[in-house]
Parts: C-alpha cells; structure tokens; sequence
C-alpha cells in the first residue's frame, strides 16, 4: 500500500481548519475508517494527525502499558490525554477542525501558514515558522528532545 507521503504549505482559516490535499483522498478512504485523531507530539510544538485505523492500534499499544512507571505515564498523559477524534468522511473538500487546545500547544494561530508533512502512516501539523526552525537546525521553543522513552514504547510506532 502506498502512504501519506508529501509536503504541503496549507493556511488555517478562522475557524481553524485547514483542508486536507486532494492527493491523500484513496488513501484516507482506506486508513481513516470514519475518523481522524489529532494529538501533541511528544517531543515538538507539533500535532500528529493518525487515521482511525492506524490510531487504534497505537492507542491500544500505549493503553496496554504499565501506568505505574512515571515515564510510560507521563506519555499517556501527554499523547493518550490530549487526542482528538473527530468524524471524518472523505469528501471533495476535506476539512479538518483543529481543537483549539492543540493550536495553542502547536503555536498555530488562525489565518496563518501551516505545514502539513506525510509521514508514511500519519500526517504531521507544524506551524510554517517553526518548520523553518526545524529544517535550519534551529531549537524550537516548546520542543522536549530529552525525552528517554522507556524500552516498552521504543517499538510502537508513533
């Protein structure tokens, strides 16, 4: 099966949504099964964009872990705790409502440039500014690179 692979240079509009590339429409009819979940990323001021499909899987992976340990903990916390699903049909114009709680983490403001990057099973949300930091090799304000993830998550693939 072929991904979401790509790059696209997208704007937020006042309602903060963005529209979903054409290109990814056969495949979302396929991965998405009627919904799409929008979470933080652990590690950047960015939003993972999973299919229902594929959010099943990993979400079932991270929920089946021991909440005992802080580590595993504190990423349920941040990934399982900050997830959005919402209903999605694949369309001519595919919408997506971005929750304004994820907007504020990511640093997406309405009415600005946003980047949306295919990552093979899922899709990653950036703001335009901090991609720019990102691809210069700059650090980001908000980005949390000293993440240790526990041997138990190293091999969900999120």
């Amino acid at each position: 099966m072929a991904g979401l692979y790509g790059f696209s240079s997208l704007s937020l509009d006042t309602k903060g949504r963005i529209v979903i590339p054409a290109r990814y429409k056969d495949l979302l009819k396929e991965m998405a099964s009627g919904s799409i979940i929008i979470t933080r990323d652990p590690q950047y001021p960015s939003l993972l964009i999973y299919p229902g499909a594929l959010w099943k899987k990993i979400s079932d992976a991270f929920e089946n872990l021991s909440g005992l340990n802080p580590k595993i903990r504190s990423l349920q916390w941040n990934f399982l705790g900050n997830a959005h699903a919402i209903d999605f049909e694949v369309s001519e114009r595919m919408t997506l409502l971005i929750p304004q709680s994820l907007r504020n983490y990511s640093q997406i403001k309405e009415k600005t440039k946003v980047v949306l990057i295919g990552m093979g099973q899922k899709l990653e949300l950036w703001s335009e500014k901090n991609w720019k930091l990102k691809e210069e090799g700059k650090n980001i304000k908000g980005e949390r690179l000293e993440i240790e993830l526990p041997s138990e998550v190293q091999e969900i693939p999120f």
